[in-house]
């Protein structure tokens, strides 16, 4: 059995302990804006950058077998709104797995804005998770901007679970030859939760693949906004760019907003787009009922069966399997039990 290593950093809560980490996880905390403690090695090194934000580098040529997890999260201790910035750059021809993941610990009204500028250079190949996990009185607002250099592969798969608002401002440039981007992402919302998706993927060079797709399931006056635009330089022949988004309107008083756009300028691709939204299966709920399944248990059969082309994306099955254990229980209401609490289940 493989032993779990996890690099805690001292003075965080005991109460606090965030349920994804698994075998071969190393971790960092960052405390509303601050790095609690550099990692360093021969392989990354993830640093603070002044007084907020953090510089995480991947060495050329290296590969990180373990999942470099950074969890940011705010508590009482610093309350006002606050802004920072992280650098990520993943060195040339390397290989790693970053899980970044944000947690309100108290019931504070908080405000983030974070502007995360990722590089990935030549040849690299680096997957990452983003899992968003706030309570109802959180607004975070993320502005990723992502660089794609030749023959390059990023994929970043963002699974929102809880927040009051959430935006998520992405802006891809495949920048060399060869670059592929993918962008995936599940939201669950309920309540009078919003949470708002623009996404710009600029091909700028010839033979480069995107795909995104989007899938959210709303309940209750929730609200998903997405906007998708994607854009084909004139020289960016043979290029592949796919874009989808579906939403799930569990309740009537759910609103989801989309709007797809392709703008190209070359003669030589292969685009798509497109956007539904719809509500629960009646036939399918009924085909399952009459087989001696509850009404409530195949309700949640058919919204995880949903979200299961995203989860199925994340590569490490291990942090797969725990997400998806998250989704379920969000799915089933177990976020909501403790009114007063501000961690929801993780």
């Amino acid at each position: 059995m493989t032993e779990t290593k996890y690099t805690y950093t001292p003075d965080i809560p005991e109460v606090f302990r965030c349920r994804v980490p698994l075998p071969g996880t190393l971790q960092a905390f960052v405390n509303n804006g601050a790095l609690r403690e550099n990692l360093v090695n021969d392989r990354f090194t993830l640093k603070s950058q002044g007084a907020a934000g953090i510089e995480f580098n991947v060495a050329p040529a290296c590969i990180v077998d373990d999942t470099i997890q950074v969890i940011s999260f705010r508590d009482s201790s610093d309350t006002s709104d606050i802004n920072f910035i992280s650098n990520i750059t993943f060195g040339r021809e390397s290989s790693s797995s970053t899980l970044l993941c944000t947690h309100t610990l108290s019931l504070d009204k908080f405000k983030t804005d974070e502007v995360i500028n990722i590089k990935a250079e030549q040849g690299s190949r680096s997957h990452i998770v983003i899992m968003q996990n706030e309570h109802n009185e959180s607004a975070h607002k993320f502005q990723i901007n992502i660089s794609v250099e030749e023959g390059a592969f990023l994929r970043i798969n963002f699974i929102t679970l809880h927040g009051a608002l959430l935006e998520n401002e992405v802006v891809v440039n495949l920048n060399g030859k060869g670059a592929s981007c993918e962008l995936n992402g599940a939201y669950l919302m309920d309540g009078s939760q919003i949470i708002k998706t623009n996404i710009m993927m600029n091909h700028l060079e010839p033979e480069c693949y995107s795909s995104q797709l989007f899938k959210g399931i709303l309940d209750d006056s929730a609200k998903a906004y997405f906007s998708g635009r994607i854009v084909v330089a004139k020289d960016a022949q043979k290029t592949q760019a796919y874009q989808a988004n579906h939403n799930l309107l569990i309740s009537p008083a759910a609103k989801a907003y989309a709007q797809p756009q392709l703008e190209i300028y070359a003669d030589d691709v292969k685009c798509s787009h497109g956007a539904t939204s719809g509500r629960l299966d009646e036939m399918g709920l009924f085909y399952m009922r009459s087989r001696g399944i509850s009404g409530t248990e195949a309700k949640l059969l058919q919204q995880l069966a949903f979200v299961y082309d995203v989860l199925e994306k994340i590569e490490n099955q291990h942090l797969r399997d725990r997400l998806h254990d998250l989704v379920e229980s969000r799915l089933r209401g177990e976020f909501g039990h403790c009114t007063n609490c501000s961690m929801n289940c993780c």
